[in-house]
């Protein structure tokens, strides 16, 4: 394994070789890279990463023009070196193979057979490096009936069952909802990042490397969580529930009383067990409901769902929002706001929690960007930005680990390869 400078962080002297671009496998190394591993990003020479273009919005700089540099790449690749190297020409593909001679782990997200093409499958690079851990992402996985498809995560959200499980009701006028963000990618990126830790121990404590399948929608299907099991248990499919929980009731968003402006306000009601949901009807003025035997269990809560929801619904309705949430967290029932990302980030416990590290980039004194969750107290991660040019770690790369002189590099520039 390779060692590495400094010394605090939990994979210092692991070096990671990324071959993947967009979000599923720039989630997983960058999870890699805050926890100290040396991802060295290997970008296509003129362009990088797809999703350094994909904007607006754009960063902004100091000069109030507007740069090429999208928000959605900065989001993906704190803590990352930049390397540019065309995997097309012979001779990329051989730079590739030097560099996987100094690396611990190897993960791309080519397309089934595209990296055998190349010569930098698993079976030709761990007879370089037989402690390799290689990773590949795709779609579908290497083996299937759908294993030479393209997969991409607006499908598998739809492929996987999340979208016939996620809206309003179909009886309440719903139909298919995507969620929000990138789910599919961001689950398996984080999946692809435990079993990467995991081929890792393994190579530390027998010597060999090991080849890791992973593919969208298995992670999207494993994600089903307690749906899934619900299906496969029963035999039913579930529908959407819209902002209900499929097996806890009450477990929703209700309307309570309008703004002062006079609009729709809303709060997140989220009773997990019967001794919550007595304290919630206390709560409420109404311990009458907990009372009744149809809504002292929560099985029972739910089975008789469609006479309860319409009663509470109103009595959520009889006060103000900011009442009901001190209320209730007063008394220990699990609530929530409904924030927007504005309200998110000015949030003081998110402050407080310093879930926005804030880094001087180049055109800009202050960039303020999301923070990784992960908090270690003896090892904690990285705080490095992402790499704002393109290749522009290429030179003391080649130079490090691979001896190049100059004269070398610039052959390779005159040859287009990186």
């Amino acid at each position: 394994m390779c060692v590495q400078n400094g010394g605090m962080n939990s994979l210092d002297g692991i070096r990671v070789l990324d071959l993947s671009r967009v979000l599923a496998g720039p989630w997983c190394t960058q999870t890699l890279a805050d926890l100290g591993a040396d991802v060295i990003k290997i970008e296509r020479p003129g362009s990088g990463d797809d999703t350094r273009t994909w904007g607006p919005p754009f960063l902004t700089g100091d000069d109030g023009k507007e740069s090429q540099e999208a928000a959605y790449y900065l989001g993906a690749n704190r803590n990352k070196r930049s390397v540019t190297c065309d995997i097309a020409k012979p001779e990329g593909q051989a730079l590739i193979r030097e560099l996987v001679a100094h690396c611990d782990v190897f993960i791309e997200n080519f397309k089934v057979g595209d990296m055998a093409r190349y010569g930098l499958d698993y079976e030709t690079l761990k007879g370089i490096n037989p402690r390799l851990v290689y990773c590949s992402l795709t779609g579908f996985g290497q083996t299937g009936p759908y294993s030479e498809r393209a997969g991409y995560d607006y499908a598998i959200q739809g492929m996987g069952g999340l979208m016939s499980v996620t809206g309003e009701r179909d009886d309440l006028g719903g139909g298919p909802q995507k969620v929000g963000v990138a789910v599919s990618d961001l689950f398996t990126g984080m999946y692809a990042t435990v079993g990467i830790l995991a081929a890792l121990r393994h190579a530390e404590r027998h010597g060999e490397g090991q080849f890791i399948d992973m593919a969208l929608l298995d992670t999207q299907a494993a994600m089903l969580a307690n749906l899934g099991a619900n299906y496969l248990v029963s035999g039913k499919s579930p529908g959407r529930m819209g902002n209900a929980h499929q097996n806890i009731v009450p477990y929703q968003v209700f309307e309570v009383a309008p703004k002062p402006d006079g609009s729709a306000d809303h709060i997140i009601l989220a009773v997990g067990n019967d001794g919550q949901y007595a304290k919630f009807c206390q709560v409420a003025g109404r311990p009458d409901l907990s009372a009744d035997p149809r809504y002292v269990r929560n099985q029972d809560r739910v089975r008789h769902r469609a006479e309860l929801v319409p009663i509470l619904t109103e009595i959520m309705k009889t006060r103000a929002k900011a009442d009901w949430l001190s209320a209730l967290e007063a008394a220990k029932v699990p609530c929530g706001a409904i924030n927007n990302l504005a309200e998110v980030f000015a949030d003081p416990h998110i402050q407080a929690r310093g879930m926005v590290t804030h880094w001087k980039h180049p055109l800009r004194g202050d960039l303020p960007l999301v923070s990784s969750p992960l908090k270690l107290e003896k090892t904690p991660v990285r705080t490095d930005m992402p790499p704002p040019l393109l290749g522009q770690h290429t030179d003391p790369v080649l130079r490090d680990l691979l001896a190049y002189d100059d004269a070398r590099m610039q052959q390779l520039r005159d040859g287009k390869v990186i």
